[in-house]
C-alpha cells in the first residue's frame, strides 16, 4: 500500500445533475476485504485496492490498476502523471460521480460502496469540484453561479455578501455582476473555484485549477487553497501539471498508466526527479 510520506464521462451533466449515468452497466460491484478494524476519524480519503474498466466484454478495459492510497485530513495532496495515466477518473470516483467497481472508497468516513444515489448525493455535499471546464450557467453572473452553491439561508443578503467576499478574495470585486460571455477565460474558471470553496467544503477535488490562469492569478488561489487546508482543517486533492505551484502540496502522488508509482513528500519529489523540469526557482513566485 502506498501511505503518506510523512509516515466517455460528462463533466457538465454530472456537475449539473449529480450523476454519472455511464457507468450504469458496469460489471457487479465486489468490496474486496478491508481492515473493519482501522481508524477512518482521521483520514478524508481512504482508498483499498480499487481497480476501474471502461468498456465491456471484449471491449473492457483496465485503466486503474490495485489503488490503495490514504489522505489524512487538513493535508493538501497534488496528484501528478503524464496525461491519460487515469488521473481525473480516479478524482471522479473519489468525488463519487462514478461507480465504483472493484475494491473499498471511504470518502469523508462513508463507504461509497453499495450506496444509494440519494445518499451518494449527500456525500457530494461535502465536496468542492474544481474542473477544467469551468460550467458556469451562462445566463447568471458571476455572483448568481456562486450563490447556487451555498445552501438556503434565511438571510439572504448573508449569503451575498459571502459569495463576494470569496470572489474579491479571488481577485473578482469588481466582475460579480459580469455574465460569463463578458469574462476572460481565467476570470470564469475563479468564479468556478470560488463555487467550490464558498461552503469550505470538508474535500476540495480540484482537475488542473490553475491551467487557464497567469501567474499571479494561480498563487491567489493555491494560497487560498493552502489556508483552508492549514487553518480549517480541510482535504484537498490537486491533479496537476503546473511545477509552479507544488510548492504548496504536502505530499505528491505519481500515477503512471493507471499505477501509483510513487507517494513522496515535495523535497523528496525535488531530490528523485529531473532537475531541469524541477526547477526551484519555479516554485518561488
Amino acid at each position: 500500500m502506498i501511505s503518506p510520506a510523512n509516515s466517455s464521462y460528462d463533466e457538465q451533466s454530472a456537475f449539473q445533475d449529480g450523476l454519472v449515468n455511464g457507468d450504469r452497466a458496469s460489471s457487479q460491484i465486489t468490496q474486496k476485504s478491508v481492515d473493519q478494524t482501522a481508524d477512518f476519524t482521521q483520514m478524508a480519503v481512504k482508498i483499498r485496492d480499487l481497480n476501474y474498466y471502461f468498456g465491456q466484454g471484449d471491449l473492457r478495459k483496465q485503466v486503474l490498476y490495485d489503488i490503495n492510497l490514504d489522505l489524512p485530513q487538513g493535508q493538501i495532496v497534488i496528484m501528478t502523471g503524464p496525461s491519460g495515466s487515469g488521473k481525473t477518473t480516479l478524482l471522479t470516483l473519489i468525488g463519487a460521480l462514478r461507480h465504483l467497481q472493484e475494491g473499498s472508497l471511504q470518502v469523508l468516513g462513508q463507504e461509497l460502496v453499495g450506496l444509494s444515489k440519494s445518499t451518494l448525493v449527500e456525500v457530494r455535499r461535502n465536496i468542492g469540484f474544481i474542473f477544467q471546464a469551468h460550467n458556469l450557467f451562462e445566463s447568471l453572473t458571476a455572483s448568481q453561479n456562486v450563490e447556487m452553491a451555498i445552501e438556503l439561508l434565511d438571510d439572504w443578503r448573508e449569503k451575498r455578501k459571502r459569495v463576494h467576499a470569496m470572489l474579491a478574495e479571488l481577485g473578482l470585486a469588481d466582475r460579480v455582476s459580469y455574465k460569463p460571455k463578458s469574462l476572460s477565460g481565467g476570470q470564469k474558471q475563479r468564479v468556478a473555484i470560488a463555487r467550490a470553496l464558498v461552503n469550505q467544503p470538508a474535500l476540495i477535488l480540484a482537475d488542473e485549477p490553475t491551467a487557464a490562469l497567469d501567474k499571479k492569478s494561480g498563487r491567489d488561489v493555491v494560497t487560498l487553497m493552502q489556508k483552508l487546508a492549514q487553518e480549517h482543517g480541510r482535504t484537498i486533492l490537486m491533479v496537476t501539471h503546473d511545477n509552479r505551484i507544488l510548492d504548496v502540496a504536502d505530499r505528491i502522488v505519481t500515477l503512471v498508466d493507471g499505477r501509483l508509482e510513487s507517494d513522496d513528500s515535495l523535497n523528496r519529489y525535488v531530490e528523485t526527479h529531473d532537475p531541469k523540469a524541477l526547477d526551484q526557482r519555479m516554485f518561488m513566485m
